[in-house]
């Protein structure tokens, strides 16, 4: 896995396919397959439906008497894969460029899976059960072995993981210092640090200012470099969109929002807190607290 995490020779097919796939006309259905409205990735609960009926029919292969239903399970589980390999895909193009080298052979062996099992149940409707099971097994070791891939790709390589979550444990509860008012531009989103913690910093006009974690929780992204967008800030790396005020990801393909911090200002001194989740103001006067 680690050789296929440098192989380059992959660079070339990735590129291509990664414009195909951005430029699919999916407009707000983007973000529901990336998973914006669940709040992690769609991608991994699509592929239960799959998995659990292809290995429900082999179990049922096992079995004497049960080849209709595993053909049914085998069925359904071939047309719910199509939408899990669209949500796949989706996500897959937002990658870097080592966690899309190890996708592709991830998508590649389960593209083998299924169609072993679409030749398994064209087997089946011709009555060669015992090439019908055949291929039923060799499509869910196909597939089984593009889940390993997958788990590699999600545990090891933390794709659709949430690089902000770190930041609530790694910051206290009080108020930090952060930076001199007088010395932040207005509307220009800066970098700030709580100890070796990255802020992003907006001071608005009216001196109002928002803090949010600055490492994007889509793939890392230092939203600090990023573009201001209607009191919304945007990743440079792959257009996540963060609500300012709240840290709401707006649009993907961030799914998780940004952590953000309750803001005050005391004696010309920008002081931060980690916003609790009951907190309901991201601004605090000049010499109150949120």
């Amino acid at each position: 896995m680690d050789r296929l995490e440098h192989a380059t020779a992959l660079d070339g097919l990735a590129g291509r396919l990664r414009s195909v796939v951005r430029a699919l006309p999916l407009g707000g259905g983007r973000d529901v397959l990336h998973g914006r409205w669940l709040g992690h990735p769609a991608h991994p609960l699509m592929v239960q439906v799959p998995i659990g009926t292809w290995f429900s029919a082999a179990l049922l292969d096992i079995l004497p008497g049960q080849r209709r239903s595993a053909g049914a399970l085998i069925g359904v589980g071939i047309a719910a894969a199509l939408p899990a390999a669209v949500a796949g895909w989706t996500d897959w193009a937002e990658l870097e460029r080592h966690q899309m080298r190890v996708g592709l052979v991830h998508a590649a062996a389960n593209a083998i899976g299924v169609s072993l099992y679409a030749a398994s149940l064209v087997a089946r409707a011709r009555k060669r059960s015992a090439l019908g099971k055949t291929l039923g097994f060799a499509g869910l070791t196909a597939v089984g072995l593009g889940g390993a891939i997958g788990g590699h790709l999600a545990y090891r390589l933390a794709s659709g993981a949430n690089h902000a979550e770190p930041v609530p444990d790694l910051i206290g509860p009080e108020w930090h210092t952060v930076t001199e008012l007088s010395g932040l531009p207005v509307a220009q989103p800066v970098r700030r640090y709580i100890d070796d913690i990255a802020l992003l910093v907006v001071r608005e006009a009216g001196d109002r200012v928002h803090v949010l974690a600055d490492t994007c929780s889509h793939m890392g992204g230092l939203l600090s470099d990023g573009t201001l967008e209607d009191d919304c800030v945007r990743c440079p790396w792959h257009g996540s969109l963060f609500r300012l005020n709240d840290g709401w990801n707006v649009q993907g393909p961030a799914t998780a929002p940004q952590p953000a911090f309750d803001v005050r200002i005391t004696d010309g001194q920008v002081e931060v807190r980690l916003r609790g989740p009951q907190a309901k103001n991201s601004i605090t006067p000049a010499g109150d607290e949120a």
